[in-house]
């Protein structure tokens, strides 16, 4: 059957007029609307990850690994960058337009709700019937805020992920870190095993209580398994009963070696439980998989970097990764940030390791203006050019940009969306949102 594209657009505004509810925590109305459609959720068998920093990529490469390992995949990530379809991957592959509205369709006519379901509670309901209906064997399922009460704590996973927990949406889930802990640590269910890379002493003590509370084995990044780099980029992986040296990764960025352990100590745990994943699954999915605006280059020519880093800890990651490869006299960079964020610590961070800044706002209701960043880091010297919107600023840094200089976009994944919006219209980007490159 032909797509209706008339019925497509005016599903997709009415699925993206939902965030006008805002942010709903809470799993009754979830519940209601994936019992509707025949409770999909358990037709699969899955992975749930949670966490500050990081859930993307391990999402990306555990599902690159069990796809290596002969399994059919579904990933669900939020947010997108360019297109809903991102949000629902299967095989390493956004689905299509007409699998989101048959979805959508078919949520729609759930009757009887108690409220109006927020954008997220749709998605992820779409998401979980169009994984059942697409017949994965596997979903690697990334929370998208807090964890206890966020709408994919529906799910009974056969191993829980919890990347590292920093303070971000303090209104919602606490103003520390340990009360943060207790709701990511919400995804842990009883007797299912969690891999973790948190290190604070106050994290790892709250996230041990629920571990013994539901009986649920936690393996710890440093304790239980590690990874140490090589100068070759290269890494060897210390794991609980495994060995495996000179592993390569596909992602860029020291911090990525953390990530890839995270995927080794699951892809172990899960073989320890009988699930066929063999050495070279694990080396040849960390070896291919993407993940589309953390520390991506796009293009060469020029050198185009896009990397969503949007609080404290992930600007320290690129602002060390920065610091190894790129002199601020080659770096031009192009942000803008949103307002619940650390902007002017962020702002402080970019404006010491680059020739100039090309300062703008995203297109969402949350971003904050170029002047108030300004306002509060003050950037001498003419360094920093403020831009109307995206296009315009990227346009700027593109045309001062010399042969050996790099274009750095960051500071919201918003601003990586819009970016890649306008590369692809001058050329510079194909459009590709693959999560792995395919096999030989």
């Amino acid at each position: 059957m032909s797509l209706d594209q008339d019925l497509y657009c005016e599903s997709l505004k009415e699925l993206f007029s939902l965030g006008r509810f805002g942010i709903k925590l809470g799993l009754e109305t979830i519940t209601a609307m994936l019992d509707a459609v025949g409770n999909p959720q358990e037709r699969f068998r899955a992975v749930h990850i949670a966490g500050t920093n990081g859930k993307g990529s391990v999402a990306a490469g555990l599902a690159s690994v069990l796809h290596r390992a002969g399994f059919r995949v579904g990933v669900y990530t939020s947010p997108h960058l360019v297109s809903i379809n991102e949000r629902f991957c299967v095989d390493g592959r956004p689905v299509t337009d007409g699998e989101v509205l048959e979805s959508y369709l078919a949520l729609k006519k759930t009757k009887g709700l108690d409220r109006s379901p927020t954008f997220f509670e749709y998605t992820t309901a779409m998401a979980f019937r169009m994984f059942a209906a697409l017949g994965v064997d596997w979903a690697v399922v990334e929370t998208g805020m807090g964890g206890r009460l966020d709408a994919t704590n529906v799910i009974r996973p056969e191993l829980s992920v919890i990347t590292n927990i920093s303070r971000e949406h303090q209104f919602y889930l606490g103003g520390t870190v340990a009360r943060i802990a207790a709701e990511k640590g919400g995804i842990i269910k009883e007797g299912v095993p969690v891999v973790t890379a948190a290190r604070q002493k106050s994290v790892v003590a709250v996230l041990s209580r629920i571990g013994e509370e539901r009986r649920a084995p936690l393996y710890l990044l440093g304790r239980d398994f590690s990874a140490r780099r090589r100068r070759d980029g290269s890494f060897d992986y210390r794991g609980l009963g495994q060995r495996l040296t000179g592993v390569g990764k596909a992602l860029p960025g020291a911090h990525q070696v953390t990530n890839a352990a995270l995927v080794m100590a699951a892809a172990e745990i899960l073989s320890k439980a009988g699930v066929n994943i063999p050495e070279e699954a694990v080396r040849a999915g960390l070896k291919s998989v993407r993940w589309l605006g953390r520390l991506s280059e796009v293009s060469r020519s020029p050198r185009i970097i896009l990397d969503g880093a949007h609080n404290r800890d992930a600007m320290g990651r690129l602002a060390a990764h920065l610091d190894r490869s790129t002199p601020p006299a080659r770096l031009i960079v192009v942000a803008g940030f949103l307002e619940d964020k650390p902007y002017a610590r962020m702002m402080g961070e970019l404006a010491a390791r680059c020739r100039r800044i090309h300062l703008t706002s995203p297109s969402v209701d949350r971003a904050v203006s170029p002047e108030r960043v300004l306002e509060l880091c003050p950037v001498p010297g003419g360094k920093v050019r403020v831009a109307e919107n995206v296009a315009e600023a990227l346009s700027a840094a593109l045309s001062e940009a010399g042969l050996n200089d790099t274009v750095l976009v960051t500071g919201s994944l918003y601003m990586v969306g819009e970016a890649l919006v306008a590369l692809r219209e001058r050329g510079l980007w194909d459009g590709d949102f693959r999560l792995w490159d395919d096999m030989a």
